[in-house]
Formats: C-alpha cells, structure tokens, sequence
C-alpha cells in the first residue's frame, strides 16, 4: 500500500514555503519627525445671479393724437371759410393732434425685472496630501502621503543581500581599481 499525502500535509507545505518568502519583508514603524500640509489653490466654478431693475418708457396709445386731430379739424372746418376753409381744417387737424398728444401725457413707464448670470471662479485652500520627514535606523527620509501619518509611519522593509559571487572569483579590495 502507497502513503498518499494528504490536505493537510500539502497545506503546510504550502504555508512554510509562503513563510519563508514572507519573512524577507519586516513591517517596521519609523518615527515621524514633521507632517506639513501641501496645500493647492482650487477654482470652483459657480453660477452668480442677479436681478436689476429696467425702466422702459411707456407706448402712449395714440388716441390723444387721433382725439386733438378730429376736434382740431371740426373747430377749423367751423372757423374758416371759402378756400381757407381747407386751410383752417388743416391747421386745425395738426394743432388739435399736437394739443391732444399734450393731453394724453407720457406713457405710463414699464418696470421690468431682469435676471442676468454668469458663471464665476471662486479659489478654495484643499490639503492635497503631506510631506512627512520621518526617522528610521538612524537616517531621515522624505515622502509625501495622502494623509496626515500620525506619531510614527508603517514601513515595509525589504532587506537588500548582495548575490553570492561566483566560486573561485577573486574579489578585489574595497576602493581598488580594476585592472585590464
């Protein structure tokens, strides 16, 4: 009878290798030194309306006009005789127009209200992220975070192992040239 592995067996097979390569990385806390805001100038369009008062002279009817010229021309239909009959009608016809346009006055104004808009650029202060200077293993580094960290900054650390060098391959000293 053959052994077969079993889930189990396969499942921590498979956790072990996935330690292994998961402990390469360290999550490692740095401490935070400074956290100063980038702060950017925004347009926001907005529509703007106002509403202003527009007084128009009024249309007069024309009947003070139309009343003055028929009286006019019957009083001097009345007053003249012979050929200066057309005469007086005449003149009595555009006096009594002038006379009756007097009468009627001016038209009454018309107030309207008018609504006028545009579209304006309003500018806001918006935090668009932060420059944080934090402190780890002795050194200080920079980066900018799209929030305010805190007192300390997550940090995953990946550590750097040089590859191994060939068998048999001479290194030289540190700071020597190399040779041709």
């Amino acid at each position: 009878m053959k052994i077969q592995p079993t889930r189990a067996l396969l499942a921590a097979a498979a956790l072990s290798s996935l330690g292994w390569s998961v402990g390469a990385q360290a999550q490692e806390i740095g401490r935070v030194i400074s956290s100063t805001p980038v702060i950017q100038q925004v347009a926001i369009p907005r529509q703007v309306c106002n509403e202003n008062q527009v007084v128009t002279p009024g249309q007069k009817s024309g009947a003070g006009v139309a009343m003055g010229a028929i009286a006019g021309g019957a009083v001097g239909n009345q007053v003249g005789q012979g050929s200066g009959r057309a005469l007086a009608t005449a003149l009595g016809i555009f006096g009594g127009a002038m006379l009756g346009d007097k009468i009627e006055g001016p038209g009454t104004p018309e107030v309207r209200h008018v609504q006028n808009c545009s579209t304006q650029n309003f500018y806001e202060n918006r935090t668009m992220g932060y420059n944080v200077v934090y402190e780890y293993a002795g050194k200080q580094y920079t980066v900018q975070m799209p929030q305010d960290p805190g007192p300390t900054v997550r940090l995953q650390v990946t550590p750097v192992v040089p590859p191994p060098s060939p068998v048999g391959a001479a290194v030289p000293p540190p700071g020597s040239a190399p040779r041709w």
